[in-house]
C-alpha cells in the first residue's frame, strides 16, 4: 500500500502529483475565475481572492524570523501575487500539550508585528491542543481573503498595449513569448538560513531568512503597469516556480545563470552540502512576468523598494522549446528541472 512520504509536502513534482491525483479528484468543481484546479497560488471565487496555508517549520524561531512571521508573509503574499489586495487574515493554531506559554506569546508577537507591517489585521481564529507527542510543537495554520487591487486595471492595460492579455489575474498561465522575467533579490537566503541553524552547520551567522510581506513591493509594480503574471517561488524554490510557468504557460524560458542574484554564503553553503540554490526556498521574494516594453522600468520600481534592492533580469520566455533552459556561466547551457521535491524539508 502507498503512503505519504515528507517529499509528498515539499513543493515539487511529488505534492503536485498527490494534489492532482489524490486530492482534487474527489472535490466538487466549480466555475471560478481562477479554480482550484489551476493550481494557482489562490483562488477567485466572485472577485473574492481566497487562500489558505499551513505551516509546520522546525524550528519554530530561526535567523531572520520564525514561524509567526512566515504564517503572516507567506499568506499575505499569495493574495498579493495574483494581483489581490489582501484584507483580512484568519489564524488557526493546533498547539502541543506542554508547549511553554512563552513560546506560544513570542510567535504571536511576531504575527502582530508582521500584520501591522502588511497592515492586514487578523480578524478570526481558531485553536486546538492535542496530547504531548501528538505533534511537534505547534501548527500554524493561515487563511487570507482579498479584492483585486485598485492598480490591476491600469496594470493590464499597460500590457495591453503591447500584447493580448487573456486572464484578469496574474495567473500562471499567462506569460507569453518575449515576455521578460524578473526576480525581486536573491535565491535561497531562507532555506539556507534555517537548514544551518537547524543542523549547526555555522552559516546562520552570514545568512538570514529573507521572509518579508510582499503586497506593498508588489502594489508599486501594478501602479507602473506591464506585469502579466507574478509567483512567490516558496517550496521548491526558483526552479519549481519557473517550471510551473513554463507549463502552465506552454513556453519555454531562457535564463541567464550569472543574472540570478544570490549572495556568496548561500553559494558556498549550497556548494558544499551538496544542494542546488535554484530549488531551495524563499519566503519574500517575488518572480514578475512583464512585457518588455515595461522591464526596465518595473526592474526600477522593485529596486527602489527595501525588499527588492537586489532585483534584476533573469530571463525572457520563448516560443523555441517548452523546456527552461539556463545558459550557464561558462557559457554552456542546460535544462532547469523542476525537482522532485524541496533537499530541505519543512522551511515553511
Amino acid at each position: 500500500m502507498k503512503r505519504v512520504t515528507m517529499g509528498h509536502g515539499a513543493g515539487g513534482e511529488l505534492m503536485q502529483e498527490l494534489i492532482a491525483k489524490h486530492i482534487v479528484p474527489f472535490l466538487p468543481k466549480m466555475k471560478t475565475d481562477v479554480p482550484l484546479d489551476s493550481f494557482d497560488d489562490s483562488a477567485v471565487v466572485d472577485g473574492i481572492v481566497f487562500t489558505t496555508d499551513a505551516h509546520t517549520v522546525k524550528p519554530l524561531f530561526f535567523p531572520g524570523g520564525d514561524i509567526g512571521a512566515l504564517a503572516v508573509c507567506g499568506t499575505v503574499n499569495d493574495i498579493s501575487v495574483m494581483g489581490g489586495e489582501p484584507l483580512g487574515l484568519a489564524s488557526a493554531m493546533v498547539l502541543e500539550e506542554g508547549l511553554e506559554l512563552e513560546t506560544l506569546e513570542k510567535v504571536m508577537a511576531s504575527i502582530g508585528k508582521y500584520s501591522e507591517i502588511s497592515g492586514v489585521p487578523v480578524v478570526t481564529g481558531d485553536t486546538k491542543v492535542m496530547e504531548a507527542g501528538a505533534i511537534d510543537k505547534m501548527v500554524v495554520s493561515t487563511s487570507a481573503i482579498g479584492r483585486r487591487s485598485r492598480h490591476m486595471n491600469h496594470n493590464l492595460e499597460v500590457a495591453s498595449a503591447s500584447r493580448q492579455v487573456d486572464s484578469k489575474w496574474l495567473t500562471d498561465d499567462n506569460l507569453r513569448d518575449g515576455d521578460v522575467i524578473i526576480v525581486s533579490g536573491n535565491m535561497g537566503d531562507h532555506g539556507i538560513a534555517l537548514l544551518s541553524f537547524r543542523e549547526g552547520y555555522g552559516f546562520e551567522s552570514k545568512v538570514q531568512s529573507d521572509v518579508a510581506p510582499l503586497n506593498g513591493l508588489i502594489a508599486e509594480v501594478l501602479k507602473v503597469g506591464g506585469a502579466v503574471c507574478m509567483k512567490d517561488p516558496t517550496r521548491g524554490g526558483l526552479a519549481n516556480a519557473i517550471n510551473e510557468w513554463s507549463a502552465k504557460s506552454n513556453v519555454g524560458i531562457d535564463l541567464e545563470e550569472t543574472t540570478i542574484p544570490m549572495s556568496e554564503p548561500v553559494q558556498n553553503a549550497a556548494e558544499m552540502l551538496g544542494l542546488d540554490p535554484l530549488t531551495i526556498g524563499n519566503e519574500g521574494k517575488v518572480l514578475i512576468g512583464v512585457v518588455p516594453e515595461q522591464a526596465e522600468e518595473v526592474l526600477k520600481t522593485v529596486r527602489r523598494h527595501p525588499y527588492g534592492k537586489n532585483a534584476a533580469i533573469i530571463g525572457k520566455a520563448s516560443k523555441g522549446t517548452k523546456h527552461v533552459v539556463m545558459r550557464t556561466e561558462v557559457g554552456g547551457k542546460r535544462i532547469l528541472e523542476p525537482p522532485v521535491g524541496d533537499p530541505v524539508p519543512r522551511i515553511c
